[in-house]
């Protein structure tokens, strides 16, 4: 701070409270990987620029998750396959970037679907806390709006901060709701234009080297967009769970010694 003519004692007493304040905060803990990323700029200074755009991404951030969901494999009773594969083709390309290069270059695409409480969500969850990347849990409320146009501007503000904020994963939960078969004779314009911009920006994840993959959940893989599904490369079957992960989940939620042994 410019402290010329600052004569009064009061002025420098001030000043010298407010420096000692600055150096306290320089000497605190250095952040931890999930704190530095989420001190990022936030907006891309194209976005930064405009009060329409700030506004949008300000719905998309309350969307973002701003702290380790702390959800860790093991929390997550059987299904090795599903998670075999979600490593292979989200958290092995994050953390080893330098091996899927080429014809290796991992899906930018993935389909979680299977009846409801088959634990997509949950998965999800941990694919962000293991992959340590800027996590957009996104649902059908936070990109469709009743505004013409909107919708299509927030689902373009919604990539452009994924790239901003890579590596970063979006997560489309219900995306059934959102992507359902085009073409039905009572689609609102509305809802086509924001179809399109989706696989659109879609697109543009396949022909970029920004570290930004869609990961999607659904329970009706039936209803979705031919168009969409050749985007999600890789769809993973979550099925329903067998009996020895039944009784591991029965294990998990009810406490020891608390449950009767007939039980």
């Amino acid at each position: 701070e410019d402290v010329d003519g600052a004569s009064d004692p009061a002025d420098l007493a001030i000043l010298g409270q407010n420096h000692s304040s600055r150096q306290a905060a320089a000497t605190e803990e250095a952040p931890g990987p999930w704190e530095h990323r989420l001190r990022k700029a936030g907006l891309p200074p194209a976005m930064a620029a405009s009060a329409e755009l700030r506004e949008l991404a300000g719905w998309l951030q309350r969307d973002m998750i701003q702290e380790n969901p702390n959800v860790r494999w093991d929390s997550i009773a059987e299904l090795p396959g599903v998670k075999r594969v979600l490593k292979e083709s989200l958290v092995m390309p994050l953390r080893y970037p330098q091996f899927f290069t080429g014809l290796l270059q991992p899906w930018k695409g993935v389909l979680l679907y299977g009846p409801p409480g088959t634990g997509k969500t949950l998965l999800a969850k941990a694919v962000a806390t293991e992959c340590n990347t800027t996590f957009f849990n996104i649902s059908a409320s936070s990109i469709v709006s009743k505004w013409r146009g909107d919708s299509e501007k927030l689902v373009r503000v919604l990539f452009d901060l994924a790239r901003h904020h890579a590596p970063s994963t979006i997560f489309l939960d219900e995306i059934d709701a959102l992507m359902s078969s085009r073409g039905d004779s009572g689609e609102h314009e509305g809802s086509r234009r924001m179809k399109t911009e989706l696989l659109v920006q879609m697109d543009g994840l396949l022909s970029c080297d920004a570290q930004v993959f869609v990961l999607a959940a659904t329970n009706l893989p039936w209803e979705l967009d031919m168009a969409l599904l050749r985007r999600l490369e890789k769809r993973i079957l979550v099925p329903l769970p067998t009996c020895i992960a039944r009784a591991c989940i029965i294990e998990t939620v009810l406490p020891r010694g608390r449950v009767n042994p007939s039980l």
